[in-house]
């Protein structure tokens, strides 16, 4: 059985903080992953690290373990059948350089194969509780961000810039360059979520996510409703009164609409499935404004003093029948 120098295998000193230590192991764990680092050795010193942290991380057994350590103990020194930790019978306790005087927490043989020799020495059955407990998964970051209307209408990608939380858990921000896929029709409320970039867990692949709750930024021309779209379509009086054939813009492109003969201000037509993409599809309502000519030459003058001179039409009457006050 060797002696295990866990601060050197974390990459730590024995004064680093509980924090430092957490943060070396996090950025060792993913150095010696067996999915990313195809060395040899890298599974073996990944589950070695693991053994590390689950000693320093823990205030009682750090404490245990340092006990030890400062006897005098190098990293791969053999043991030669000694036992630093115990001087129960059968043991050889004062063998090796300034043996320790702690005697274990339990027995070797209660906790399993999980851990190496000299773990199970010292801590034996008080970690069989703890073993299977599963890593701790990071915390989820939420995070606002503004798309303006053209961009929920087409998606697209998007590289961000975000100011977040410091993945090393000291409590500062840090600035992040995220790479973003945005779909076609996202609307105002909805969440993009972007895996593992939240706070790290506790091991690679337990990071926590990094969600994106969508606001649409007001638009010049168009009012959101969900997946619809509303827009003000302004006529002629005589477009409204002789019905047209007029164009009307939309997200996808220009679209010609039928005005129908005697149309009236403040009436909507629906455009179906040109609002935000989806399933189903939002639709476009255009609603009428009709527009007075604000100035008009001594012939246009001439042709509204004989219409107004020729017509029947009362618009205050119109507006009694129709309820008005």
């Amino acid at each position: 059985m060797q002696f295990k120098d866990y601060y050197a295998i974390v990459g730590v000193s024995e004064d680093t903080s509980q924090d430092a230590i957490k943060a070396a192991y996090r950025t060792r764990a993913r150095q010696l992953h067996p999915d990313v680092n195809k060395a040899p050795d890298a599974h073996k010193r990944f589950t070695d690290l693991g053994e590390a942290y689950e000693v320093l991380s823990d205030k009682a057994k750090r404490s245990a373990y340092d006990e030890v350590r400062r006897a005098g103990w190098k990293e791969g020194q053999e043991l030669d059948g000694a036992h630093p930790f115990s001087d129960r019978p059968g043991r050889s306790a004062g063998a090796g350089p300034g043996a320790g005087p702690h005697g274990g927490f339990a027995d070797a043989e209660e906790v399993g194969d999980q851990f190496s020799d000299f773990f199970q020495s010292l801590f034996g059955h008080a970690y069989r509780r703890q073993q299977a407990a599963p890593p701790q998964r990071g915390e989820d970051i939420h995070h606002g961000l503004t798309l303006t209307l053209e961009e929920a209408f087409r998606g697209g990608t998007r590289q961000l810039r975000l100011r977040l939380p410091a993945r090393d858990g000291s409590g500062r921000s840090e600035e992040r360059v995220l790479d973003l896929t945005i779909p076609a029709g996202i609307t105002q409320g909805e969440h993009l979520r972007l895996r593992g970039q939240g706070m790290p867990g506790d091991a690679p692949g337990h990071d926590g996510d990094l969600y994106l709750e969508i606001a649409l930024a007001p638009h010049p021309r168009y009012r959101i409703d969900g997946r619809d779209l509303v827009l003000e379509l302004a006529l002629a009086p005589w477009e409204a009164v002789l019905g047209a054939k007029v164009e009307a813009p939309t997200l996808g492109g220009t679209v010609e609409v039928a005005i129908h003969a005697g149309a009236q201000a403040g009436e909507r037509l629906r455009l179906k499935g040109r609002g935000l993409p989806g399933t189903p599809p939002g639709d476009q309502y255009l609603v009428l404004r009709i527009v007075v000519p604000s100035a008009a030459g001594p012939r246009e003058q001439e042709l509204w003093r004989e219409l107004r001179g020729s017509s029947r039409f009362d618009a205050r009457a119109a507006q009694t029948q129709k309820g008005s006050p």
